[in-house]
């Protein structure tokens, strides 16, 4: 069990769906295959993030502050991307998104439904103004430099948005 720490509270961490895993994961090997051979790194699940005395772990970190191998956490994440779920959406939507804006080195955060398609991201350069995506949309990360599709995000997982998507694909 995962356990993240926010003013002397602990929270512990429950298990992800099948969809959430496959978000996570699709995101991650996005940024994995656009960011070989330069300085910052992808992490997923298990790296967390240190702001003041609270510790959180989002489901996938951009960091570019060139950690070293036994490094737990990361202070100075660029990009924070989290998978919303019944049991988290609070959290992330609420105490995450405020602490979060208040990391100088971040300058995307992104929130990303599993049980529908809509992919949130709040930009430092847009003053954190939130803009969202869905099928058929290309987004770019222009802290990496990194254009991919709402498709890209989404592949493999079910749900009725994706299937519906694909269904009117097929006609």
């Amino acid at each position: 069990i995962k356990y993240e720490y926010i003013d002397g509270d602990v929270y512990a961490m429950s298990g992800a769906s099948n969809n959430h895993n496959l978000i996570a994961g699709n995101v991650f090997l996005a940024f994995a295959n656009h960011l070989k051979k330069q300085p910052c790194r992808p992490y997923i699940s298990d790296m967390k993030v240190k702001i003041g005395s609270r510790y959180f772990y989002p489901d996938v970190i951009v960091d570019c502050s060139n950690l070293t191998g036994d490094s737990y956490f990361t202070e100075q994440p660029k990009i924070l991307v989290e998978v919303l779920s019944k049991s988290t959406r609070r959290m992330d939507e609420t105490t995450k998104r405020m602490t979060y804006m208040q990391i100088p080195s971040l300058r995307e955060y992104i929130l990303i439904e599993q049980d529908f398609v809509d992919v949130e991201i709040i930009r430092r350069e847009t003053g954190w103004l939130s803009e969202h995506y869905f099928l058929g949309d290309e987004l770019t990360l222009s802290s990496i430099g990194l254009t991919l599709t709402v498709e890209d995000i989404y592949e493999r997982v079910q749900n009725n948005d994706v299937k519906e998507w694909l269904e009117s694909q097929q006609e």
